[in-house]
């Protein structure tokens, strides 16, 4: 009996003694709620409002869930130290430390030795973290990371950071490490870690060029708010000089918005040749909706020196077109109305001889109603205009010989369009033209004097569509499938002729147009999911000057006689498929027997395509003139594809002068894209600038930093 009441009593006093182990995980005996901390372990003691626990340690708590070796907790301040592969997880944020001391409600506190995760994949290490709220860390000897690679791409060290989750990181004494290769370091770097568009400092751009040396390139990125942004950017050229940039971008409600681009350029001395003056860029666009249905934009483009655009503009039809523009106009359409105002500068120059034409409104005003319907089927259109210009080559500037003058003009017109039958159309209008010119040449010395003259005449012009011609191809189903339409026209245009028409100032001669045109066209139709859709069209047409001693052929001559034929012109437009595309063109002058003009435009793809490529011919001739600077003959192809499986992505661009058998420009760009990495590599050669130049540039992306992009730069790279 007394063996049985031993063994009992050693049973009771083991089940006190291992109460804590056996009962590791069952829950604490208060009721759970939000507030209530949970504490699950394999060895728990509570002393007053402190609790101990060790082994497998799981805290619960809120939105906490905390797991550790052992830890210590003041149920009454709510204060939590744990060690041991500390593990603490809250939404949207995991971190693993060796020890932590934090509140649980107020989630402050000071980590040793962790590495974490902020969704959806930024991930950090560091001696010390210190929590100061649920969105803010301060981090001591840390890196930080991107990559979701256990061995990450790319990672920056830094010695202290301020972290403000799904924001910013804002680090000191940062360096840039790819693989374990440190590439730079920075004093102060700032990463973006937010979905939105944050300020700070893009990935800079290295490279060399042949004649500027070493180059280097800069951006900082400013959110200044939602609706506008503003990039800064800095280029160094080792041996020319160091420029800036601004370019500033906003948008309103209502449709305002614009760009403003500025950018200057200081040269360095050169011991060897005369150093240039420092250069400027300066480019604005505008729109703005004005009450009562008035808009008003503003475009201009304007470069102090076309030699500094030539030499340093890396965009290659940019820098072959030298042009400045200067233009603001105010407009309203309304109904059958219109009225737009101007004031202008276009100036375009031109490199083989050094000269400049140019050309200004102030201002030209317009007022039009079109096709205002008074009775089945006549219809009215009026314009009227009122025009103050100048115009002329820099040199006549220079000696004050421009053309000038300032003119009013009135245009009213009938228009009568009907069907003779369903297969042919004609369309007859009639046009009175009153104008009045502010001044005049003198007959006696061809000087421009305020002498007024007003002129009045009227012009006449039908055009003729018809017989149409159509064939309808069926399926085998029965259904409409092709469709073949050819369509000849012919227009005749009558001008009545002006008195003192030599007295008129012009910027380019005064021409009375009395021709015929004809012409005929072929389109080739699909039906595509039950709508129309033209794949083949090809035209032909001709104009013949019956008036050709006032037409625009008057400055030309073919063995003394003024030629009464223009060009034969012709077209294709090929659209098998929507991404393939072919249009030629070509132009015959009848009496030398040669090819004016000849176009070419081939497109296979898309750009963004796996595979697409682009190719533009062109050859000019002007038969009437002998000088070779008016001809024009060249080739450009331009393409790019993708390698997904490798992450590669390629372009490449040429252009030749097949006329002076040179090339102009070439380039290639590379892109890789490494998990969390992007490399970018370019290398351009400008065969066109006075010396040719050989350019090389490589930069790269890191997650949410963009790449510094080339300021002077084509959209191309």
């Amino acid at each position: 009996m007394l063996l049985k009441f031993s063994i009992i009593a050693v049973f009771i006093l083991g089940l006190f003694l291992a109460g804590p182990s056996i009962f590791a995980y069952a829950e604490s005996p208060q009721k759970a709620s939000d507030d209530t901390i949970t504490i699950k372990a394999n060895y728990k003691e509570q002393l007053e409002e402190r609790i101990f626990a060790t082994g497998d340690v799981e805290i619960h708590y809120k939105n906490i869930k905390l797991f550790a070796d052992s830890i210590e907790l003041n149920t009454e301040t709510k204060d939590v130290f744990a060690r041991g592969n500390v593990v603490i997880q809250m939404p949207d944020e995991q971190l693993s430390v060796e020890e932590i001391l934090i509140n649980l409600d107020s989630t402050e506190g000071t980590l040793q030795k962790g590495f974490g995760l902020v969704q959806p994949t930024v991930r950090y290490e560091a001696e010390t973290i210190e929590r100061k709220d649920a969105n803010f860390y301060r981090f001591h000897k840390a890196s930080i990371t991107s990559c979701t690679q256990t061995n990450p791409r790319w990672k920056f060290s830094f010695s202290k950071a301020n972290f403000k989750k799904n924001d910013y990181i804002e680090m000191w004494n940062s360096v840039l490490s790819i693989k374990k290769i440190p590439v730079f370091y920075l004093p102060y770097m700032r990463y973006p870690l937010g979905k939105e568009k944050s300020t700070g400092f893009l990935t800079p751009q290295l490279g060399f060029s042949g004649r500027k040396g070493m180059v280097f390139a800069q951006g900082f990125y400013w959110a200044l708010k939602r609706n506008m942004d503003a990039t800064i950017n800095y280029n160094y050229y080792s041996t020319r000089g160091m420029g800036g940039g601004l370019e500033y971008r906003y948008l309103f409600s209502q449709g305002t918005g614009g760009r403003l681009n500025l950018y200057y350029f200081f040269f360095k001395e050169d011991p060897e040749r005369e150093t240039p003056p420092n250069a400027y860029i300066f480019r604005f666009n505008h729109n703005q909706p004005l009450p009562h249905g008035f808009a008003i934009v503003a475009d201009v483009d304007y470069q102090s020196s076309f030699d500094f655009l030539r030499e340093f503009d890396n965009d290659y039809k940019r820098a072959l077109v030298s042009n400045r523009r200067s233009q603001v106009y105010l407009f309203r359409y309304w109904s059958y109305y219109k009225l737009y105002m101007q004031v202008s500068r276009f100036e375009t120059h031109f490199t083989e001889i050094n000269d400049s034409v140019i050309s200004y409104n102030f201002p030209q005003i317009n007022f039009s109603i079109h096709q205002l319907k008074l009775f089945n089927p006549l219809y009215f259109s009026f314009s009227s205009s009122f025009r103050r210009w100048e115009y002329g080559w820099q040199w006549q500037y220079q000696n004050n010989s421009q053309s000038q003058s300032q003119s009013l003009a009135l245009t009213p017109a009938l228009t009568l369009p009907f069907k003779l039958i369903p297969w042919v159309s004609l369309s007859c209008s009639f046009v009175g033209k009153f104008n009045y010119y502010f001044q005049s040449y003198d007959p006696s010395s061809w000087r421009v004097v305020d002498e007024p003259i007003l002129t009045s005449n009227f012009v006449l012009h039908t055009k003729l569509v018809g017989p149409v011609f159509y064939k309808i191809y069926y399926g085998a189903q029965g259904e409409a499938k092709v469709k073949h339409v050819i369509e000849p026209y012919c227009t005749y245009h009558y001008e009545s002729p002006v008195g003192a028409s030599d007295r008129i100032i012009t910027p380019a001669g005064f021409f009375r147009f009395h021709y015929v045109r004809y012409g005929i066209n072929n389109h080739v139709i699909v039906r595509e999911n039950k709508k129309p859709r033209t794949i083949f069209t090809l035209g032909v047409s001709n104009t013949f000057y019956i008036a050709e001693e006032e037409s625009p052929l008057n400055r030309f001559r073919v063995e003394g006689v003024i030629p009464q034929f223009e060009d034969i012109r012709g077209y294709i437009r090929f659209y098998p498929l929507r991404k393939y595309r072919l249009d030629f063109s070509a132009g015959f002058n009848p009496y030398f027997k040669t090819f004016s003009s000849l176009r070419m435009t081939a497109n296979f793809g898309n750009p963004g395509d796996l595979v697409n490529l682009r190719v533009n011919w062109y050859k000019g001739v002007n038969p009437y003139q002998k000088k070779a600077w008016y001809n024009r003959h060249q080739i450009g192809c331009a393409g790019g594809f993708r390698i997904p499986k490798y992450s590669l992505e390629a372009w490449a661009q040429f252009d030749f002068n097949i006329q002076q058998r040179k090339m102009l420009y070439s380039a290639v760009s590379l892109t890789y894209h490494y998990h969390c990495l992007d490399f970018l590599a370019y290398l351009k050669i400008f065969y066109f600038r006075d010396k040719p130049e050989m350019q090389f540039r490589v930069t790269f992306g890191l997650g949410n930093i963009g790449k510094t992009t080339d300021f002077l730069g084509g959209a191309e790279f």
